[in-house]
Order: C-alpha cells, then structure tokens, then sequence
C-alpha cells in the first residue's frame, strides 16, 4: 500500500482523536460548572450557625436535634424568654427543622425573633413575629411572619419548645423531691396584648416600634 493510500487512515484516526478529546473537554466544563453552581448555595449562612453564634448555645447538627441534645447540657422550657432559642420540629415542610433566636417578648402569644435562612436563603432577619398558634397557648404551634409576603405566614410550624443559653446548675441536678429554682434569665416584660390581627399586621407591615 503506497503513502498516498495510507493518508485517509491517517485522517480518519486523527479525527476520531479529535472526538474523543472534545467529548473530554465537554465533561470537564460541565462538571465544573456543576461545582460552580453549587457554591453559593454552600455559602448561604444557614439557621443553626447563625443561632448558634447569636445565642452562645454551643449545639450543633441540624436544627430538628437540637431539643434532644439540649437535654442535660442546657435548660428547656415551653415559655420564650430574650436569649432563647425556639426549637421547631421537624415537618414535611421543615424536614431538617429550623431553630432562632428570641429578641423580645411582645405578649403572652407574640415574640420577636432574630434568624437565619427563613425569608430566603443565607437571608439573616431581625425582630420577626411569631404568634402562638396553639390551642392551649403553650408555643407548640406557631406562625412566623415572612417578609416576601410582607404578611404573616399561613403554614403551622410545630415548636418542641426553647432552649434557655444558661447550663442547668448544681440546684437543677438536685435529688428528686426537692424544689427546684427556676433558671433565671433577663426578658422584655410583656407589653398588653395588641389584639392580634397579627399584631396588627406586624404594625402595619415593619414600621416596627415597640
């Protein structure tokens, strides 16, 4: 077989060669735009670090945990107080739960709250209401304004209840049938109850004055 018949092989191999590389070069791009789409959704600042930081309580994992991990490390209630943080269970909504920070007490069924990654993501708010929803007003329930809507959210979200950011004392380990003192932490006293209408609609929509 002369050179000159031999040239087509030639071709026909350097471009299957050229193929090959191109298809290669094609997955690197899109494997590396795959990576690059995926940071920033990374880099949101989510609700347990922000609570973490915010309230001095030393938990981590996702937010549903962290009533159960509080359990003997830090005291539990089922009333707020400023400082605490709101443990919301886990729903079909809020699989992985959600946990903020208490910033005021309003009324017996109103609060404000500072959080994380609730109105949008990596998105931090400050003083946002949330009204008890519950039927015996023990916080079990609760409705949480969200600010896209510039309304107060429809969806019921079920509270396991707040972590307070003092460690239980000695006094609260004491042997059963002897009273206990009540962890004292500082709290907004309440302001009269506003009547509602979701607090008037978060006072008319974040003109907020307490």
């Amino acid at each position: 077989m002369s050179a000159g018949e031999s040239l087509p092989v030639a071709m026909r191999a350097g471009l299957w060669k050229s193929i090959a590389y191109g298809r290669a070069a094609a997955l690197g791009i899109a494997l590396l735009a795959g990576t690059l789409a995926a940071q920033p959704a990374q880099a949101h600042l989510q609700c347990v670090p922000y609570a973490r930081d915010h309230s001095g309580i030393e938990i981590h994992g996702n937010a549903r945990t962290w009533w159960k991990q509080a359990n003997g490390s830090y005291d539990r209630g089922s009333m707020p107080k400023v400082g605490a943080v709101m443990a919301m269970s886990a729903s079909r909504a809020m699989p992985l739960g959600h946990v903020a920070v208490v910033s005021k007490i309003v009324d017996t069924r109103h609060i404000l709250i500072d959080q994380a990654n609730w109105a949008g993501p990596g998105v931090i708010e400050h003083d946002v209401l949330v009204e008890d929803a519950s039927n015996d007003g023990d916080w079990s329930e609760v409705r949480v304004w969200y600010a896209p809507a510039n309304a107060m959210g429809a969806r019921l979200n079920p509270v396991s209840g707040f972590i307070y950011p003092a460690a239980p004392s000695s006094d609260d380990r004491a042997p059963s049938g002897l009273a206990v003192p009540a962890t004292q932490i500082a709290e907004a006293t309440p302001e009269p109850n506003a009547g509602s209408e979701a607090l008037q609609a978060f006072f008319t929509a974040t003109d907020a004055k307490l």
